[in-house]
């Protein structure tokens, strides 16, 4: 959507920023973790476990970080076992919004969730209350510059994806899920760089905001984000470009 920009879109930009303090590698190492023990801690028959790594690689985690990491999933190293836990509920303006955490303590994880909705003005729902109204999907980010769109768009859709759209700065190519990691790897192949690959969830459709509560609402999505748990935060927000810079102004 032209001239708009979605908390997909702004989560993604903040990615520097969570890499300098430190959260971003905190996140990847408990999502390989979390991929080890479920599928096994070889990558080339676990998939959720290829693109962690991947993932990793991308962000410069040393390699032996992401060694340890899937050892402590498989076993092989002492380490703190994780549990997938997921939140639902509603923001500002009647936004939907999806909470995926990996918490070594529920009861920890459930009260810091439940104090920020609290406190920055949203209401935390039951299990299933806003989850119906996205699709799971694979995406991946091609930075814009440089890049011949006709030939992403030919290449992309041959290697499998299902749909290629252009936004600001980046290319976002998406897929199903089984087969996000195999069009990664062939854009790769066909010398696209690949910033990011990620399964995400794709709102069916969007709750525009004005100024008032696209700025109460973002300050609640990003206090959701610094829980120190929380791994995804999805939403259906949608703020026009002139007024995203009015806030962020």
């Amino acid at each position: 959507m032209s001239g708009h920009s979605k908390w997909a879109q702004i989560k993604h930009k903040k990615a520097a920023t969570d890499a300098k303090r430190g959260k971003l590698f905190t996140r990847l190492i408990k999502e390989i973790t979390i991929a080890a023990k479920n599928g096994g801690g070889d990558p080339d028959g676990n998939a959720r476990l290829r693109s962690a790594i991947a993932a990793a690689k991308a962000a410069n985690m040393p390699a032996d970080n992401i060694e340890r990491a899937i050892k402590k999933g498989t076993g092989e190293l002492p380490g703190v076992s994780y549990e997938e836990v997921t939140y639902e509920g509603y923001g500002h303006g009647g936004v939907a919004i999806i909470i995926e955490t990996l918490t070594d303590n529920k009861n920890r994880t459930v009260a810091d969730i439940r104090h920020i909705f609290s406190r920055f003005g949203g209401n935390m729902g039951e299990t299933g209350c806003v989850s119906w109204m996205f699709n799971k999907v694979g995406l991946i980010y091609i930075p814009e510059k440089g890049v011949n769109e006709d030939g992403l768009i030919e290449i992309a859709l041959d290697a499998g994806a299902a749909d290629v759209q252009r936004e600001d700065e980046y290319s976002e190519v998406y897929t199903e899920l089984t087969d996000l990691f195999d069009v990664r790897e062939k854009l790769i192949g066909a010398k696209f760089t690949v910033e990011d690959a990620e399964v995400t969830a794709i709102p069916q459709s969007y709750v525009e905001l004005d100024a008032k509560n696209g700025e109460k609402l973002l300050k609640l999505l990003n206090a959701i984000e610094e829980q120190e748990d929380v791994q995804k935060v999805y939403s259906n927000m949608d703020i026009p470009e002139e007024i995203l810079a009015q806030i962020e102004g």
